[in-house]
């Protein structure tokens, strides 16, 4: 559970991050005018907002490639105008245009209303970007069939942190299936119509992006000015050190350590790394739940059940459906769909109290319930709700799994090193057994599948990190993203440093969650760690 907001400003003008082969001059194409006007009605419902399109090449150092096309959304300064600020919220996949639909009047906040707020679907996200969202399939019958009777459907069932062998047995032998399965991916996805633009998707081409855009708005040469949240934040860093000398005013929220990501492969990264507090959060959780009692959290059945009861419920629940689903391939829900939902709610504690009164009900019901033909339906609709709500590139028409993260994820990744699916799988189980007992073993994950993913970018940022930047950045740490949980303190810190370029005193500061937001009806967070202290855990 998120707690508080710890700021980190650097104290010298150097920060983590150098450039690969990213001096050259951006192509002239990028010079042109961009024109704002009407938006899309079926993305854009926020009147505030204007919209236009901006054409980019493919490739910055080929341009015979051709060019791609961005769909931007700005919210106007409404003061005296310093420039532009670029905001990506992350993913990678997710919609900006989403985001600032939302989002306008935090931006103009904390912005102070002196600068143009502009987002954007990077490549390959959303319907109106092109290339726009990446798929390898042409229906969800077609995704199915391809999948059926593999753990990228049901997921992967376990209890414990695999202290049943049968569990370890079971997962291991899915590893000659899904190798040669993600083998047979990897040659449909290529041949898709989307397969030619996989190598023109990855974090280097989005940065040479938002500087071509920054030349358009605010003239050739001008300080660019961004905000990034999570994968936004890895996005941030390659900005900032692929261009030092154009950094302007930056925030980068939520931070991805890079040189991992530069070295490494991506799925010990996710187990070990990026879950590394997922369990802790989730005793946050389980504390929360205990002070706001069965009235506030419904998966306490009575007054005066402690953290440890509620887990112990939870823990039931998730054997429930592991065992059904052992029998049973036909079941509306599995632990995998339980674990899911709760990870949801640990990286959006705003969604907390609808996830106990409205989604655990479901959850009950759908192990308690007797399987069916219609069990695996009911499965795939409840898989695909809860992605539909993390924005993670489900087509919103029909449904058919995107493919987008994938292609820029992996595409960012280190060469291909011959890794197997079974030892992906023995990694998971290790994750399990020493960093996260309850959401390492998530499946599919697209850090999971990066070592079969076909293709790497045309241009990717690897390091080594240690240019000196044109201006101090801001840097975000928490164990989420910073809008997880409302914090005034937070607001008036990144307003001061967009307004003025006032950073804390001796470049750090401390600023808590408000304490009239509630996780559960009575329930905040200074609560949560107030009681978790005293109960011994470490905060």
């Amino acid at each position: 559970m998120v707690s508080l907001l710890i700021f980190s400003l650097l104290a010298t003008p150097h920060i983590i991050g150098s450039v690969l082969a990213s001096d050259s001059p951006l192509n002239a194409a990028n010079s042109s005018s961009i024109e704002w006007g009407p938006c899309d009605p079926s993305v854009i419902t926020n009147p505030t907002l204007t919209c236009s399109f901006f054409q980019i090449p493919l490739d910055y150092h080929d341009s015979s490639v051709g060019h791609a096309r961005l769909a931007l959304a700005k919210v106007n300064a409404t003061g005296d105008r310093l420039g532009t600020v670029f905001f990506n919220p992350g993913g990678p996949g997710v919609s900006g245009l989403d985001f600032l639909n939302t989002l306008s009047e935090f931006f103009t906040s904390v912005t102070g209303g002196l600068y143009d707020v502009v987002s954007w679907d990077p490549r390959g996200v959303g319907s109106l970007t092109t290339p726009g969202e990446i798929f390898c399939f042409d229906s969800p019958d077609e995704y199915n069939t391809f999948w059926n009777g593999t753990i990228e459907l049901t997921g992967i069932e376990m209890t414990g942190n695999f202290s049943d062998p049968d569990d370890v047995q079971a997962l291991l032998a899915q590893a000659p299936i899904m190798q040669e399965k993600y083998d047979e991916l990897a040659r449909r996805c290529l041949r898709h119509p989307s397969g030619k633009f996989f190598r023109y998707l990855g974090t280097a081409a989005t940065a040479r992006d938002i500087v071509a855009l920054a030349d358009a708005l605010d003239g050739p040469g001008s300080p660019v000015n961004f905000i990034g949240a999570s994968y936004g934040s890895v996005l941030g860093m390659w900005l900032i050190n692929m261009f030092p000398e154009r950094v302007g005013r930056v925030i980068i929220d939520g931070i991805i350590d890079p040189t991992l990501l530069a070295t490494g492969e991506t799925p010990a990264i996710w187990a070990f790394h990026e879950l590394a507090d997922a369990d802790k959060a989730y005793e946050g959780f389980l504390t929360g739940c205990a002070l706001a009692g069965p009235q506030g959290c419904p998966i306490a059945s009575a007054e005066g059940q402690t953290a440890a009861d509620i887990d112990a419920t939870i823990q039931a629940l998730l054997k429930q459906a592991h065992d059904a689903a052992r029998r049973s391939v036909f079941v509306p829900v599995t632990s995998e769909i339980i674990r899911e939902g709760l990870l949801s709610v640990l990286e959006s504690p705003t969604q907390a109290a609808d996830f106990v009164n409205m989604t655990w009900p479901m959850l009950v019901a759908g192990v308690q319930a007797e399987s069916g033909s219609d069990s695996l339906t009911a499965r795939r609709e409840m898989r695909s709700a809860r992605r539909r709500a993390r924005r993670d590139g489900i087509n919103q028409q029909n449904q058919t799994p995107s493919y987008s993260a994938q292609v820029m994820l992996c595409g960012d990744s280190v060469d291909l090193r011959g890794t197997r699916v079974s030892e992906v799988f023995e990694i998971i189980i290790a994750a399990s057994r020493n960093t996260s007992e309850m959401f390492s073993v998530a499946w599919p994950a697209q850090f999971y599948t990066c070592p079969f993913w076909p293709v790497r970018a045309v241009e990717r940022y690897q390091g080594p990190f240690n240019k000196t930047l044109a201006n101090k950045v801001m840097v975000i740490s928490n164990t989420h993203t910073s809008v997880s949980e409302p914090s005034q303190c937070l607001n008036e810190v990144m307003r001061a440093y967009f307004v003025n370029g006032t950073l804390p005193e001796d470049n750090r500061t401390l600023c808590e969650v408000d304490t009239d937001f509630d996780i559960f009806p009575g329930v905040n967070t200074e609560a949560i760690l107030t009681a978790m202290s005293a109960s011994g855990d470490d905060v």
